[in-house]
Protein backbone atom coordinates (compact mmCIF):
# COMPACT_ATOMS: atom_id res chain seq x y z
CA UNK A 1 0.00 0.00 0.00
CA UNK A 2 1.40 3.18 -1.00
CA UNK A 3 1.24 6.03 0.99
CA UNK A 4 2.43 10.17 1.13
CA UNK A 5 5.65 10.78 -0.90
CA UNK A 6 6.68 7.05 -1.59
CA UNK A 7 6.29 5.50 2.07
CA UNK A 8 4.77 2.24 2.51
CA UNK A 9 1.72 2.24 5.20
CA UNK A 10 1.49 -1.10 5.78
CA UNK A 11 5.03 -1.53 6.71
CA UNK A 12 5.20 1.85 8.55
CA UNK A 13 2.24 0.69 11.04
CA UNK A 14 3.72 -3.22 10.83
CA UNK A 15 6.37 -1.55 11.98
CA UNK A 16 5.43 0.84 14.33
CA UNK A 17 3.15 -2.10 16.05
CA UNK A 18 6.06 -4.88 16.21
CA UNK A 19 8.12 -1.87 18.13
CA UNK A 20 5.27 -0.66 20.44
CA UNK A 21 4.71 -4.56 21.42
CA UNK A 22 8.29 -4.63 21.99
CA UNK A 23 8.61 -2.10 24.25
CA UNK A 24 5.04 -2.92 26.15
CA UNK A 25 7.12 -6.48 26.86
CA UNK A 26 10.23 -4.47 28.07
CA UNK A 27 8.77 -2.21 30.26
CA UNK A 28 6.45 -4.65 31.59
CA UNK A 29 9.24 -7.06 32.50
CA UNK A 30 10.58 -4.07 34.35
CA UNK A 31 7.71 -2.57 36.13
CA UNK A 32 5.36 -5.20 37.05
CA UNK A 33 7.94 -7.07 39.60
CA UNK A 34 8.02 -3.42 41.99
CA UNK A 35 6.91 -4.59 45.28
CA UNK A 36 5.00 -7.54 44.21
CA UNK A 37 5.03 -11.16 45.31
CA UNK A 38 7.19 -13.48 42.21
CA UNK A 39 3.27 -15.31 41.47
CA UNK A 40 1.87 -12.50 40.61
CA UNK A 41 4.49 -10.67 39.49
CA UNK A 42 5.01 -14.55 36.68
CA UNK A 43 0.92 -14.08 36.12
CA UNK A 44 0.43 -10.15 35.30
CA UNK A 45 4.02 -11.11 33.18
CA UNK A 46 2.41 -14.20 31.10
CA UNK A 47 -0.69 -12.31 30.46
CA UNK A 48 1.28 -8.93 29.12
CA UNK A 49 3.38 -10.82 27.34
CA UNK A 50 1.30 -13.31 25.78
CA UNK A 51 -1.74 -11.06 25.36
CA UNK A 52 -0.58 -7.29 25.44
CA UNK A 53 -3.72 -6.26 23.65
CA UNK A 54 -5.45 -7.73 27.11
CA UNK A 55 -2.80 -7.59 29.38
CA UNK A 56 -1.99 -4.13 29.75
CA UNK A 57 -5.21 -2.60 29.95
CA UNK A 58 -6.01 -4.79 32.54
CA UNK A 59 -2.98 -4.17 34.49
CA UNK A 60 -3.35 -0.55 34.48
CA UNK A 61 -6.78 -1.06 35.57
CA UNK A 62 -6.39 -3.82 38.04
CA UNK A 63 -2.46 -4.30 38.63
CA UNK A 64 -2.29 -1.44 41.42
CA UNK A 65 -3.16 -2.23 45.22
CA UNK A 66 -2.11 1.09 45.84
CA UNK A 67 -4.48 3.43 47.32
CA UNK A 68 -4.55 7.32 46.94
CA UNK A 69 -1.72 9.17 48.71
CA UNK A 70 -4.28 10.88 51.29
CA UNK A 71 -5.69 7.29 52.49
CA UNK A 72 -1.86 6.17 52.88
CA UNK A 73 -1.00 9.57 54.92
CA UNK A 74 -3.95 9.36 56.66
CA UNK A 75 -3.53 5.23 58.18
CA UNK A 76 -0.05 6.88 58.80
CA UNK A 77 -0.95 9.53 60.65
CA UNK A 78 -3.73 7.21 63.16
CA UNK A 79 -0.88 4.82 63.27
CA UNK A 80 1.52 7.90 64.92
CA UNK A 81 -0.75 8.98 67.10
CA UNK A 82 -2.09 5.91 68.52
CA UNK A 83 1.53 5.06 68.92
CA UNK A 84 2.17 8.52 71.14
CA UNK A 85 -1.66 8.00 72.96
CA UNK A 86 -0.81 4.58 73.69
CA UNK A 87 2.38 4.48 74.48
CA UNK A 88 1.76 3.84 78.53
CA UNK A 89 0.03 0.51 77.86
CA UNK A 90 1.95 -2.85 77.34
CA UNK A 91 2.19 -4.90 74.54
CA UNK A 92 0.12 -7.50 76.91
CA UNK A 93 -1.52 -6.96 80.10
CA UNK A 94 0.62 -8.34 82.91
CA UNK A 95 -2.20 -10.60 84.25
CA UNK A 96 -2.24 -12.22 80.95
CA UNK A 97 0.22 -14.48 81.65
CA UNK A 98 1.13 -15.61 78.40
CA UNK A 99 3.88 -17.66 76.75
CA UNK A 100 6.65 -16.15 75.29
CA UNK A 101 5.69 -17.12 71.94
CA UNK A 102 2.22 -15.55 71.74
CA UNK A 103 4.22 -12.05 73.38
CA UNK A 104 6.52 -12.14 70.26
CA UNK A 105 3.01 -12.73 67.83
CA UNK A 106 1.27 -9.75 69.69
CA UNK A 107 4.29 -7.43 69.62
CA UNK A 108 4.25 -8.15 65.97
CA UNK A 109 0.93 -7.06 65.58
CA UNK A 110 1.34 -4.06 67.50
CA UNK A 111 4.38 -3.23 65.55
CA UNK A 112 2.32 -3.28 62.24
CA UNK A 113 -0.52 -1.47 63.62
CA UNK A 114 0.23 0.47 66.84
CA UNK A 115 -2.38 -1.48 68.93
CA UNK A 116 -1.95 -3.02 71.90
CA UNK A 117 -3.19 -6.26 73.62
CA UNK A 118 -6.00 -5.46 75.83
CA UNK A 119 -8.08 -6.96 78.18
CA UNK A 120 -12.02 -7.63 76.99
CA UNK A 121 -15.09 -10.07 77.53
CA UNK A 122 -15.94 -12.06 74.41
CA UNK A 123 -20.04 -11.79 75.68
CA UNK A 124 -21.43 -14.12 73.00
CA UNK A 125 -20.37 -16.14 70.11
CA UNK A 126 -23.02 -15.41 67.63
CA UNK A 127 -24.07 -18.26 64.77
CA UNK A 128 -27.84 -17.89 63.84
CA UNK A 129 -28.34 -15.19 61.26
CA UNK A 130 -31.58 -14.32 62.55
CA UNK A 131 -31.19 -13.82 66.37
CA UNK A 132 -27.29 -12.36 65.41
CA UNK A 133 -29.45 -9.34 63.72
CA UNK A 134 -32.11 -9.16 66.48
CA UNK A 135 -29.06 -9.13 69.09
CA UNK A 136 -27.58 -6.47 66.90
CA UNK A 137 -31.14 -4.40 67.15
CA UNK A 138 -31.37 -5.05 70.98
CA UNK A 139 -28.01 -3.11 71.73
CA UNK A 140 -28.61 -0.69 69.33
CA UNK A 141 -32.09 0.04 71.29
CA UNK A 142 -30.17 0.31 74.14
CA UNK A 143 -27.84 2.80 73.08
CA UNK A 144 -27.88 5.92 74.94
CA UNK A 145 -24.80 8.15 73.08
CA UNK A 146 -23.96 6.82 69.83
CA UNK A 147 -24.21 4.14 67.56
CA UNK A 148 -21.07 2.98 64.94
CA UNK A 149 -21.73 1.06 61.67
CA UNK A 150 -19.78 -0.39 58.96
CA UNK A 151 -20.62 -2.60 57.14
CA UNK A 152 -19.06 -3.81 53.45
CA UNK A 153 -22.58 -4.96 52.38
CA UNK A 154 -25.48 -3.31 53.64
CA UNK A 155 -28.88 -3.85 52.17
CA UNK A 156 -32.18 -2.95 53.48
CA UNK A 157 -34.61 -6.31 53.31
CA UNK A 158 -36.81 -8.36 55.67
CA UNK A 159 -34.16 -9.63 58.10
CA UNK A 160 -31.59 -6.41 58.17
CA UNK A 161 -34.98 -4.40 58.41
CA UNK A 162 -34.97 -5.63 62.57
CA UNK A 163 -31.46 -3.83 62.50
CA UNK A 164 -32.36 -0.09 60.42
CA UNK A 165 -35.52 0.05 62.33
CA UNK A 166 -33.33 0.08 65.42
CA UNK A 167 -31.31 2.82 64.03
CA UNK A 168 -33.38 5.23 63.08
CA UNK A 169 -35.31 4.35 66.53
CA UNK A 170 -31.94 5.91 68.26
CA UNK A 171 -31.22 8.85 65.49
CA UNK A 172 -35.36 10.01 66.86
CA UNK A 173 -33.90 9.25 70.53
CA UNK A 174 -31.19 11.72 69.98
CA UNK A 175 -28.75 8.95 69.97
CA UNK A 176 -25.70 9.40 67.20
CA UNK A 177 -25.52 7.53 64.47
CA UNK A 178 -22.99 6.87 62.24
CA UNK A 179 -23.15 4.55 59.31
CA UNK A 180 -20.03 3.45 56.17
CA UNK A 181 -20.96 1.00 53.55
CA UNK A 182 -18.87 -0.01 50.90
CA UNK A 183 -20.13 1.24 47.90
CA UNK A 184 -19.53 -1.40 45.30
CA UNK A 185 -20.36 -4.06 47.60
CA UNK A 186 -23.47 -2.62 47.92
CA UNK A 187 -24.36 -1.35 45.29
CA UNK A 188 -24.64 -4.59 43.57
CA UNK A 189 -27.32 -6.05 45.30
CA UNK A 190 -31.07 -5.03 44.94
CA UNK A 191 -32.81 -1.58 46.06
CA UNK A 192 -28.86 -0.28 46.79
CA UNK A 193 -30.43 3.43 45.14
CA UNK A 194 -34.09 2.88 48.06
CA UNK A 195 -31.63 1.97 50.65
CA UNK A 196 -29.81 5.46 50.14
CA UNK A 197 -33.12 7.23 49.84
CA UNK A 198 -34.33 5.73 52.91
CA UNK A 199 -31.09 6.39 55.03
CA UNK A 200 -31.59 10.12 53.71
CA UNK A 201 -35.17 10.51 54.18
CA UNK A 202 -33.86 8.90 57.78
CA UNK A 203 -31.43 11.94 58.34
CA UNK A 204 -28.91 9.40 59.20
CA UNK A 205 -25.32 10.31 59.24
CA UNK A 206 -23.91 8.06 56.36
CA UNK A 207 -21.25 7.70 54.10
CA UNK A 208 -19.91 5.04 51.09
CA UNK A 209 -16.92 3.89 51.61
CA UNK A 210 -14.35 3.88 48.45
CA UNK A 211 -16.53 5.50 46.16
CA UNK A 212 -16.82 5.53 42.72
CA UNK A 213 -17.66 8.42 41.25
CA UNK A 214 -15.26 9.15 38.04
CA UNK A 215 -17.27 12.95 37.66
CA UNK A 216 -15.82 13.88 40.78
CA UNK A 217 -12.61 12.40 40.41
CA UNK A 218 -13.04 9.58 42.68
CA UNK A 219 -11.37 6.32 41.15
CA UNK A 220 -9.44 3.72 42.34
CA UNK A 221 -8.77 -0.13 41.21
CA UNK A 222 -12.38 -1.47 40.97
CA UNK A 223 -11.57 -4.42 43.34
CA UNK A 224 -9.92 -2.46 45.73
CA UNK A 225 -12.40 -2.26 48.63
CA UNK A 226 -13.13 -1.72 52.75
CA UNK A 227 -14.36 -5.74 54.07
CA UNK A 228 -14.71 -4.98 57.39
CA UNK A 229 -17.55 -5.51 59.30
CA UNK A 230 -18.15 -3.23 62.87
CA UNK A 231 -20.32 -1.96 64.88
CA UNK A 232 -19.42 0.28 68.00
CA UNK A 233 -22.46 1.41 70.47
CA UNK A 234 -21.70 4.13 73.31
CA UNK A 235 -17.91 2.72 73.56
CA UNK A 236 -19.41 -0.14 75.73
CA UNK A 237 -20.16 -2.82 72.94
CA UNK A 238 -18.56 -4.07 69.69
CA UNK A 239 -19.64 -6.08 66.98
CA UNK A 240 -16.94 -7.92 64.57
CA UNK A 241 -17.20 -11.06 62.57
CA UNK A 242 -17.96 -12.35 58.90
CA UNK A 243 -21.95 -11.13 59.22
CA UNK A 244 -22.99 -8.17 56.61
CA UNK A 245 -26.15 -6.30 57.26
CA UNK A 246 -28.26 -8.46 55.32
CA UNK A 247 -30.36 -11.30 54.96
CA UNK A 248 -29.62 -14.94 54.93
CA UNK A 249 -30.06 -15.14 50.63
CA UNK A 250 -28.43 -11.94 49.62
CA UNK A 251 -31.55 -10.46 47.88
CA UNK A 252 -31.70 -13.48 45.43
CA UNK A 253 -34.63 -14.78 44.88
CA UNK A 254 -33.43 -17.62 43.29
CA UNK A 255 -30.93 -18.64 46.18
CA UNK A 256 -34.27 -18.71 48.63
CA UNK A 257 -35.97 -21.18 46.00
CA UNK A 258 -33.49 -23.66 46.31
CA UNK A 259 -32.60 -22.68 50.14
CA UNK A 260 -29.05 -21.03 49.69
CA UNK A 261 -28.13 -19.47 52.84
CA UNK A 262 -24.99 -18.09 54.34
CA UNK A 263 -23.94 -19.20 57.60
CA UNK A 264 -21.83 -16.49 59.58
CA UNK A 265 -20.04 -16.13 63.12
CA UNK A 266 -19.86 -13.02 64.99
CA UNK A 267 -18.36 -11.91 68.36
CA UNK A 268 -19.98 -9.25 70.75
CA UNK A 269 -17.12 -7.18 72.80
CA UNK A 270 -17.03 -5.95 75.77
CA UNK A 271 -14.01 -3.99 77.55
CA UNK A 272 -11.15 -2.22 77.03
CA UNK A 273 -11.11 -4.54 73.60
CA UNK A 274 -13.83 -2.04 72.37
CA UNK A 275 -11.85 1.13 72.45
CA UNK A 276 -9.42 -0.36 69.14
CA UNK A 277 -12.23 -1.85 67.55
CA UNK A 278 -13.31 2.21 67.45
CA UNK A 279 -9.81 3.65 66.64
CA UNK A 280 -10.08 1.78 63.29
CA UNK A 281 -13.74 2.73 62.23
CA UNK A 282 -12.84 6.21 63.59
CA UNK A 283 -9.83 6.53 60.77
CA UNK A 284 -12.04 4.71 58.20
CA UNK A 285 -15.45 7.74 59.21
CA UNK A 286 -12.58 10.29 59.37
CA UNK A 287 -11.24 9.33 55.56
CA UNK A 288 -14.71 8.74 54.24
CA UNK A 289 -16.45 11.91 56.03
CA UNK A 290 -13.49 14.21 56.90
CA UNK A 291 -15.16 14.30 60.67
CA UNK A 292 -12.93 13.62 63.78
CA UNK A 293 -14.22 11.90 66.32
CA UNK A 294 -12.65 13.37 69.44
CA UNK A 295 -10.35 10.84 71.70
CA UNK A 296 -11.79 11.95 74.66
CA UNK A 297 -15.77 11.13 73.78
CA UNK A 298 -15.49 7.81 72.26
CA UNK A 299 -12.13 6.16 73.03
CA UNK A 300 -12.30 5.68 76.96
CA UNK A 301 -12.70 2.03 76.86
CA UNK A 302 -8.85 1.45 75.79
CA UNK A 303 -7.77 1.72 79.60
CA UNK A 304 -8.05 -0.65 82.20
CA UNK A 305 -11.84 -1.41 84.15
CA UNK A 306 -13.86 -3.80 85.52
CA UNK A 307 -15.06 -6.70 83.20
CA UNK A 308 -17.41 -9.37 83.50
CA UNK A 309 -17.82 -12.11 81.39
CA UNK A 310 -15.25 -14.70 79.10
CA UNK A 311 -12.26 -12.51 80.07
CA UNK A 312 -9.44 -12.77 77.08
CA UNK A 313 -6.14 -10.95 76.01
CA UNK A 314 -7.27 -9.53 73.07
CA UNK A 315 -6.07 -7.51 70.29
CA UNK A 316 -7.62 -6.29 66.96
CA UNK A 317 -5.40 -6.84 64.09
CA UNK A 318 -6.60 -3.95 61.30
CA UNK A 319 -5.25 -4.75 57.82
CA UNK A 320 -5.67 -3.60 54.04
CA UNK A 321 -4.09 -1.50 51.51
CA UNK A 322 -3.08 1.21 54.16
CA UNK A 323 -0.92 -1.09 55.45
CA UNK A 324 1.82 -2.02 53.08
CA UNK A 325 2.91 -4.41 55.94
CA UNK A 326 0.64 -7.13 55.13
CA UNK A 327 -0.76 -7.35 59.15
CA UNK A 328 -3.22 -10.45 58.84
CA UNK A 329 -0.87 -12.22 56.59
CA UNK A 330 2.01 -12.06 58.75
CA UNK A 331 -0.67 -12.54 61.82
CA UNK A 332 -1.94 -15.83 60.07
CA UNK A 333 1.81 -17.39 59.33
CA UNK A 334 3.06 -16.57 62.52
CA UNK A 335 0.47 -18.45 64.22
CA UNK A 336 0.36 -21.11 62.30
CA UNK A 337 3.73 -22.11 62.83
CA UNK A 338 2.91 -21.67 66.14
CA UNK A 339 0.49 -24.85 66.23
CA UNK A 340 1.22 -27.79 68.41
CA UNK A 341 -1.43 -29.83 68.55
CA UNK A 342 -4.13 -28.74 66.37
CA UNK A 343 -4.95 -26.08 63.89
CA UNK A 344 -8.91 -25.56 62.42
CA UNK A 345 -9.20 -23.14 59.52
CA UNK A 346 -12.51 -21.94 58.71
CA UNK A 347 -12.52 -20.09 55.40
CA UNK A 348 -15.19 -19.77 52.46
CA UNK A 349 -12.29 -18.52 50.61
CA UNK A 350 -9.02 -20.55 50.85
CA UNK A 351 -7.17 -19.42 48.13
CA UNK A 352 -3.56 -19.01 49.91
CA UNK A 353 -0.03 -17.11 49.02
CA UNK A 354 3.40 -19.10 49.24
CA UNK A 355 3.73 -18.68 52.81
CA UNK A 356 0.64 -19.73 54.05
CA UNK A 357 0.09 -22.59 51.71
CA UNK A 358 3.68 -23.72 53.06
CA UNK A 359 2.87 -23.06 56.97
CA UNK A 360 -0.19 -25.28 56.55
CA UNK A 361 1.35 -27.72 54.86
CA UNK A 362 4.23 -27.95 57.15
CA UNK A 363 2.11 -28.22 60.05
CA UNK A 364 0.62 -31.16 58.64
CA UNK A 365 4.12 -32.77 58.11
CA UNK A 366 5.07 -31.63 62.13
CA UNK A 367 1.59 -34.10 62.97
CA UNK A 368 -0.20 -31.22 63.62
CA UNK A 369 -3.87 -31.92 63.19
CA UNK A 370 -5.11 -29.56 60.74
CA UNK A 371 -8.32 -29.14 59.35
CA UNK A 372 -9.63 -27.48 56.59
CA UNK A 373 -13.75 -25.90 56.27
CA UNK A 374 -14.52 -24.80 53.67
CA UNK A 375 -18.13 -24.81 50.69
CA UNK A 376 -19.01 -27.76 48.73
CA UNK A 377 -19.97 -25.02 46.48
CA UNK A 378 -18.71 -21.37 46.53
CA UNK A 379 -20.85 -18.26 45.95
CA UNK A 380 -17.89 -17.49 42.97
CA UNK A 381 -17.33 -19.18 40.13
CA UNK A 382 -13.62 -18.34 39.90
CA UNK A 383 -13.23 -18.85 43.39
CA UNK A 384 -14.77 -22.24 42.95
CA UNK A 385 -12.18 -23.43 41.28
CA UNK A 386 -9.07 -21.45 42.48
CA UNK A 387 -9.71 -22.72 45.66
CA UNK A 388 -9.95 -26.46 44.79
CA UNK A 389 -6.96 -26.30 42.99
CA UNK A 390 -5.14 -26.69 46.36
CA UNK A 391 -7.00 -29.59 47.73
CA UNK A 392 -4.38 -32.12 46.33
CA UNK A 393 -0.94 -30.81 47.95
CA UNK A 394 -2.98 -30.60 51.36
CA UNK A 395 -4.84 -33.83 51.54
CA UNK A 396 -1.31 -35.00 50.06
CA UNK A 397 0.31 -33.34 53.11
CA UNK A 398 -2.17 -35.00 55.47
CA UNK A 399 -4.43 -32.20 55.37
CA UNK A 400 -8.18 -32.57 56.45
CA UNK A 401 -10.80 -31.28 54.14
CA UNK A 402 -14.56 -30.43 55.40
CA UNK A 403 -17.06 -29.55 53.03
CA UNK A 404 -20.06 -28.02 54.09
CA UNK A 405 -23.17 -29.18 52.44
CA UNK A 406 -24.86 -27.22 49.50
CA UNK A 407 -26.71 -25.00 49.07
CA UNK A 408 -25.46 -23.63 51.77
CA UNK A 409 -22.77 -21.07 52.23
CA UNK A 410 -19.99 -21.52 54.23
CA UNK A 411 -18.95 -17.32 54.87
CA UNK A 412 -17.49 -17.79 58.56
CA UNK A 413 -13.51 -17.25 58.96
CA UNK A 414 -12.08 -18.02 62.08
CA UNK A 415 -9.27 -19.99 62.82
CA UNK A 416 -7.89 -21.73 66.09
CA UNK A 417 -5.05 -23.62 67.37
CA UNK A 418 -3.59 -25.39 70.42
CA UNK A 419 -7.09 -24.96 72.55
CA UNK A 420 -4.96 -21.19 73.29
CA UNK A 421 -5.85 -18.98 70.58
CA UNK A 422 -8.54 -17.89 67.88
CA UNK A 423 -8.80 -15.72 65.40
CA UNK A 424 -11.99 -14.33 64.11
CA UNK A 425 -13.07 -11.52 61.70
CA UNK A 426 -13.60 -10.26 58.22
CA UNK A 427 -10.56 -11.00 56.86
CA UNK A 428 -10.36 -14.40 54.55
CA UNK A 429 -7.49 -16.67 53.74
CA UNK A 430 -7.27 -15.44 50.59
CA UNK A 431 -5.00 -13.27 48.69
CA UNK A 432 -7.41 -10.37 48.05
CA UNK A 433 -8.05 -10.17 52.25
CA UNK A 434 -4.04 -9.99 52.53
CA UNK A 435 -3.36 -7.23 49.70
CA UNK A 436 -6.41 -5.68 47.96
CA UNK A 437 -9.14 -5.86 50.44
CA UNK A 438 -9.68 -3.42 54.22
CA UNK A 439 -9.82 -6.58 56.60
CA UNK A 440 -10.41 -6.50 60.63
CA UNK A 441 -9.48 -9.68 62.82
CA UNK A 442 -9.29 -10.28 66.68
CA UNK A 443 -6.77 -12.47 68.05
CA UNK A 444 -7.85 -13.58 71.70
CA UNK A 445 -5.51 -16.00 73.64
CA UNK A 446 -6.86 -17.38 77.48
CA UNK A 447 -10.44 -17.43 77.95
CA UNK A 448 -12.56 -19.44 76.26
CA UNK A 449 -12.61 -17.51 73.24
CA UNK A 450 -11.03 -20.52 71.45
CA UNK A 451 -12.74 -23.62 72.95
CA UNK A 452 -16.22 -21.72 72.24
CA UNK A 453 -15.13 -21.26 67.92
CA UNK A 454 -13.85 -24.78 68.21
CA UNK A 455 -17.60 -26.04 69.30
CA UNK A 456 -18.38 -24.00 66.56
CA UNK A 457 -16.46 -26.07 64.37
CA UNK A 458 -17.27 -29.04 65.68
CA UNK A 459 -20.99 -28.42 64.51
CA UNK A 460 -19.36 -27.76 61.24
CA UNK A 461 -17.55 -31.02 61.33
CA UNK A 462 -21.01 -32.70 61.80
CA UNK A 463 -22.95 -31.40 58.87
CA UNK A 464 -20.04 -31.37 56.62
CA UNK A 465 -18.33 -34.28 54.34
CA UNK A 466 -14.58 -35.07 54.38
CA UNK A 467 -13.04 -34.84 51.37
CA UNK A 468 -10.66 -38.35 50.55
CA UNK A 469 -7.79 -37.68 48.22
CA UNK A 470 -8.63 -40.75 45.92
CA UNK A 471 -11.89 -39.08 45.48
CA UNK A 472 -10.46 -35.75 44.84
CA UNK A 473 -8.52 -37.87 41.91
CA UNK A 474 -11.18 -39.29 39.85
CA UNK A 475 -12.63 -35.29 39.43
CA UNK A 476 -13.01 -34.97 35.43
CA UNK A 477 -10.07 -33.43 32.93
CA UNK A 478 -12.13 -30.64 32.58
CA UNK A 479 -12.53 -29.45 36.28
CA UNK A 480 -8.20 -29.79 36.73
CA UNK A 481 -8.16 -27.12 33.63
CA UNK A 482 -10.70 -24.67 34.64
CA UNK A 483 -8.81 -25.24 38.26
CA UNK A 484 -5.30 -24.54 36.35
CA UNK A 485 -6.32 -21.56 34.53
CA UNK A 486 -8.28 -20.19 37.65
CA UNK A 487 -5.65 -20.57 39.83
CA UNK A 488 -2.89 -18.27 37.41
CA UNK A 489 -6.03 -15.48 37.46
CA UNK A 490 -6.01 -15.57 41.13
CA UNK A 491 -2.75 -14.57 41.49
CA UNK A 492 -3.23 -11.20 39.47
CA UNK A 493 -3.20 -9.03 42.29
Amino acid sequence: MAGVDGVDLAALIETVIIVGDFVIKAVAVGVVPENRRPSSSSAWLLLILFLPIVGLPLFLLLGSSRVNARRHRIQAEANRELDDGLAHLPTVPPEADLPASLVSIMTLNRQLTSLPCVPGSVEEVLTDYRPMMADIAAAVDGANRYVHVEMYIAAWDEVSEVVFAALARAHQRGVEVRLLVDHLGSRRYRGFGRMRRRLDDMGLDWHLMLPIDPLRRRWRRLDLRNHRKIIVIDGRTAYLGSLNLIGPHYRSARNARIGREWRETAVRLSGPIVGPVESVFAVDWYTESGEELPAERYFETFEPQPIGGSCNALQVVPSGPGYPTQPNLRLFTSLIHHAQRELLIVSPYFVPDEAILEAVTTAAHRDVRVELFVGEKADQFMVQYAQSSYYRVLLEAGVRIHRYPAPYVLHSKFLTLDDEVAVIGSSNMDLRSFNLNYEISLMGAGGDLPRRLREVAAAYREASSELSLAEWEARPLYVRYLENVLRLTSALQ
